[in-house]
């Protein structure tokens, strides 16, 4: 099993910046690439940004190209999305996930691990 563990939401006023953490732990030889999610109320859970574990290749959703990035620090098995310029429609829950897949997906139901999930608010 692979728990994780997200920190770094809050609230931020738009035009601001925030740094979310995903820390993983357990059997973390297991995962391939990770990825963040995000689910606005009453919308679908989305893409928002995917790494792969080893190489460390980066995807992300059009919507946030250009002002989110998705990085990992292998030593302490964690994952960070930088959030700049953020917009009132950037407010969500944000969901790391992990899967032992082949390479990043679009989809949750392809992730095996998620975390419980940290709130961004963007204010207008």
């Amino acid at each position: 099993q692979v728990q994780l563990v997200e920190s770094g939401g809050g609230l931020v006023q738009a035009g601001g910046s925030l740094r979310l953490s995903c820390a993983a732990s357990g059997r973390t030889f297991n995962i391939y690439a990770m990825a963040w999610f995000r689910q606005a109320p009453g919308k679908e859970r989305v893409f928002v940004a995917g790494i792969t574990w080893s190489a460390g290749n980066t995807y992300y959703a059009d919507s946030v190209k250009g002002r989110f990035t998705i990085s990992r620090d292998n030593a302490k098995n964690t994952v960070y999305l930088q959030m700049n310029s953020l917009k009132p429609e950037d407010t969500a829950v944000y969901y790391c996930a992990a899967r032992g897949g082949y390479s990043v997906s679009y989809y949750p139901h392809d992730y095996d691990y998620w975390g419980q999930g940290t709130q961004v608010t963007v204010s207008s």
